[in-house]
């Protein structure tokens, strides 16, 4: 009989990333034109903003970005997304798997605690590696005018410069004259200069970072922790039998050596998890949605704010507060429903069964 994997393995952690990875692809093209819109309603474009929330003004949105720009326009900063779901939802995952081990070796050790901690710090950890290109698929998406967006291959190159060379948010740098200074003097100035000016640009790649962190703890922690919870209601024995797949084939090609029930329970059917998917992303969505609201904000503020102005999160609150009072926060949100449960549906799904298919 074959040996079964550690789940501390290298060949464990590669696998379960490509399972991740599988995942997030599929959820994020399944779901690409309705977060194109989502993020023009975040945002407050002003081409868009008169459309946000209604359905009927999704809908007119789909509309006038497909009469624009065409099919292709829904995917607009699709490419982008897609740099950046792999290695985001590969580390997600895997870092759950890890985390969640790490903290419940064992079923004795399963709390509600360590369960939203797994998740939470698997969250950020993914974001905190990934977080640039974010940035990056935003402004694609929220681009409207085609004199700022350049078509074809160049178009992501195209935006990393335009984040690049926009003044940054803070500045490191002190006025005065160094002309009546040595030489020694005057070439240290220089050398210094360049690199914080550098180092200035590259925090450009980093705005709406705090939120996001902030918002990923209850966004990642609920997800995964609810979605567990559901894959506990539908095993217990009264609902198992409509529920669980019944079969002890399926165990035997798991190949996982671990002391956790989590990681030896039987799947569930199809329906049902594309049910505790969808229901974990809802739940997710509607604990995160504000600290989303902010982030997107200041991620295109380069270009939405008048004079390029780029805003505290303090500010940001405020300013979305003034423009439409408590529910400026929740703008979208009921695209981000339509968006989340397919997606989580979909990503966990997807998940699971790759999760087969690779005998982890």
């Amino acid at each position: 009989m074959t040996d079964k994997i550690d789940k501390h393995s290298l060949e464990y952690v590669v696998r379960s990333g490509i399972a991740g990875g599988v995942a997030g692809i599929s959820a994020k093209t399944l779901i690409a034109p309705l977060d194109r819109v989502k993020i023009l309603f975040q945002t407050n474009n002003p081409h868009y903003r008169h459309l946000a929330g209604s359905f009927r003004g999704m809908l007119k949105a789909i509309q006038l970005i497909y009469h624009n720009d065409g099919f292709m326009g829904l995917y607009q900063g699709h490419s982008a997304t897609l740099l950046r779901i792999f290695p985001y939802a590969a580390i997600k995952f895997v870092c759950y798997e890890q985390i969640r081990t790490f903290l419940i070796p064992r079923d004795e050790y399963e709390t509600a605690g360590r369960r939203l901690l797994a998740g939470s710090f698997a969250g950020v950890l993914s974001v905190a590696f990934t977080y640039p290109l974010d940035l990056v698929r935003v402004r694609l998406a929220f681009e409207t005018s085609h004199s700022r967006i350049q078509h074809g291959r160049g178009k992501i190159w195209h935006i990393l410069k335009t984040i690049y060379y926009e003044h940054p948010r803070y500045s490191f740098t002190t006025g005065g004259y160094v002309a009546d200074k040595p030489p020694l003097m005057r070439l240290l100035h220089r050398i210094v200069d360049r690199n914080v000016h550098v180092f200035q640009a590259m925090t450009n790649f980093y705005r709406g970072f705090v939120p996001t962190i902030i918002g990923m703890v209850p966004y990642a922690g609920v997800s995964f922790y609810s979605h567990d919870m559901i894959h506990d209601l539908f095993r217990l024995p009264h609902i198992a039998p409509y529920t669980v797949i019944d079969d002890d084939a399926t165990l035997e090609t798991t190949k996982v050596r671990s002391e956790s029930s989590f990681d030896t329970r039987k799947p569930l059917k199809m329906w049902a998890q594309l049910l505790a998917g969808g229901g974990a992303g809802m739940l997710a969505q509607a604990a995160a949605y504000p600290f989303e609201v902010i982030r997107r904000r200041m991620q295109v503020g380069g270009v939405a704010n008048l004079g390029g102005q780029f805003f505290s999160i303090g500010h940001t609150i405020v300013m979305i507060y003034a423009e439409r009072g408590f529910k400026g926060f929740y703008v979208g949100l009921g695209i981000g429903f339509l968006k989340i449960v397919p997606m989580f549906a979909c990503s966990f799904y997807v998940y699971e069964r790759c999760k087969h298919y690779l005998r982890i």
